[in-house]
């Protein structure tokens, strides 16, 4: 994307704008499928960052067709996505990416949220479920999980909405964990590691 990750990030990191971008993820929607999608944002403001992520590339108009003498527009994510390209990201700066994690966490826990204020929610029937972990791996072990991850998840991602399928909500992260503190230079501090604990929901 020939975009500059300031642009992109005063794009894309607003908490309507990334419910959108999530909503067309993988799918082909209509403004009538988005407004029953996202009941919560006034029609007038979920049209007004629609059009803003269009007119900025983040957005594709993919189809037109007349119904009762009205164009209904069809949208889609472009080929490459909305993500941030590879040479901006490469230049972003340690403030762009406590932002730009900012924005993923606050999104996050939004969803969160709305799925806690259902009226009836059931983490085991629904699959909800969130945990942290700490893997151990040589950088050639991290590529072969990174590719086995790609592998699974890769071909669903083609997934079209309906069908009996449900739009469900996958956050990863990953990141370099703080090595245990040593008490000499061949000993570790014995006992559990908080990180390597599991905190999660009923899977």
């Amino acid at each position: 994307m020939e975009m500059s990750r300031e642009r992109w990030a005063e794009l894309a990191l607003h908490p309507v704008r990334i419910r959108i971008l999530r909503a067309v993820a993988g799918a082909r929607l209509t403004t009538h499928d988005l407004v029953e999608l996202l009941p919560d944002i006034p029609q007038a403001t979920l049209y007004r960052h629609l059009a803003l992520l269009v007119k900025s590339g983040l957005i594709d108009v993919v189809q037109e067709r007349k119904i009762r003498g009205a164009v209904e527009r069809v949208y889609a994510l472009p080929a490459h996505g909305a993500t941030l390209d590879a040479a901006a990201l490469a230049t972003a700066t340690p403030e762009d990416h406590a932002r730009y994690f900012t924005a993923f966490v606050s999104s996050l826990l939004s969803e969160f949220s709305r799925y806690l204020a259902r009226e009836r929610i059931d983490f085991a029937a629904d699959g909800v479920g969130y945990q942290q972990l700490v893997l151990h791996l040589t950088d050639a072990e991290l590529g072969e999980f990174a590719a086995g991850f790609n592998a699974l998840v890769g071909p669903l991602l083609g997934n079209e909405p309906g069908n009996g399928r449900i739009p469900r909500l996958l956050a990863t992260v990953l990141m370099p964990a703080d090595r245990p503190a040593a008490t000499s230079d061949n000993e570790q501090v014995s006992g559990p590691v908080n990180d390597s604990d599991t905190t999660k929901g009923e899977d």
